[in-house]
């Protein structure tokens, strides 16, 4: 028999043809880097579980900030280490909180570059939950209060966008009422929409000082097992007026990225979040994989699944390999 007239081969013969009919491309601009800042001066401070990533005072990211903003990258992530923590969290929602002084600095130095403010708790209570306990749980309905003093706060500040992080029922509605009352009316939500209660944020812990002390965010944070729960948790979100939506981890859950690219049209970003990062940091550093084509192949993953964008730790190296 004659071999078949179809052979797909034809079109990955050549690195000039793959790059030709190559269906998913990676840019620097598809990159946020989520940055962790913290009081001082000049500090450095490495995440033992996340080389080479590192908290930072505000004044070292900034000159961070300058770099980030020459290669193109997307834009920033912010989350801030408060000096002092408290059951109420006051140091979230305080204008002259970290974050806060932050988004100043870093807006007054590098004005060209998009800075987003993730909007939460867990970093600034005492308990390391993401609102206000009550008989061991967290209370949904006074944490919106928070919720939305802390994203005004931060558009007072500057932030180019605000994203809640936390989970609670209702907080974009609370937050886009409070924007609008202040004048933000212009200032985009980007809702974590499905946010995954996964042990993929175990680095984080480490990099934001946020690990709760006691009991797990199980309650709030989405069952790794449920798909149909993300989708009505994302149209909730966009019903209340978020403007953007994230699906968080990423990498386990490209499933979800899918089904929301063919539901809704709006921007889509996905989180590849610290244990993804970490876990290809790890198997590089021991010579299982090759580190720059592991971090590219997972970027596009993301890509190909449908998400916009992508918050990752990745990005400097990743926009160093794509320039």
């Amino acid at each position: 028999m004659p071999f078949p007239i179809h052979r797909p081969r034809r079109l990955r013969s050549s690195e000039s043809i793959r790059r030709l009919v190559r269906e998913t491309e990676l840019s620097p601009n598809d990159f946020v880097l989520p940055i962790f800042v913290c009081p001082g001066e000049g500090i450095r401070r490495p995440i033992s579980s996340m080389p080479p990533q590192a908290q930072m005072s505000i004044d070292v990211a900034v000159e961070e900030c300058r770099q980030i903003a020459a290669l193109g990258i997307g834009g920033i992530m912010i989350f801030g280490l408060p000096e002092t923590k408290d059951e109420l969290a006051t140091g979230a929602y305080d204008d002259n909180g970290i974050v806060q002084r932050a988004v100043r600095a870093i807006k007054r130095e590098v004005p060209q570059l998009l800075v987003i403010t993730d909007v939460c708790n867990c970093e600034y209570t005492s308990h390391g939950h993401c609102g206000l306990v009550v008989d061991g749980d967290v209370a949904n309905d006074p944490t919106l209060e928070w919720l939305a003093r802390g994203a005004v706060s931060h558009a007072r500040a500057g932030a180019d966008i605000v994203a809640p992080s936390d989970m609670m029922d209702g907080r974009i509605a609370a937050i886009r009422t409070a924007l609008d009352a202040n004048n933000f009316q212009n200032t985009p939500i980007l809702s974590y929409a499905a946010k995954y209660a996964s042990v993929f944020y175990g680095p984080f812990r480490e990099a934001a000082e946020s690990a709760p002390q006691f009991g797990d965010r199980r309650s709030y944070q989405m069952d790794p097992a449920n798909a149909r729960e993300a989708i009505r948790e994302m149209e909730l979100d966009i019903e209340e007026g978020a403007d953007m939506i994230m699906v968080k981890p990423a990498m386990p859950y490209l499933d979800i990225i899918r089904e929301a690219r063919t539901r809704y049209n709006v921007p889509i970003s996905a989180y590849q979040v610290s244990g993804e990062y970490s876990m290809i940091m790890a198997a590089a550093q021991n010579g299982w994989i090759d580190l720059d084509r592991a971090m590219i192949e997972s970027l596009t993953s993301i890509r190909r699944a449908g998400a916009d964008f992508i918050m990752t730790y990745f990005a400097i190296p990743a926009a160093r390999l794509l320039a």
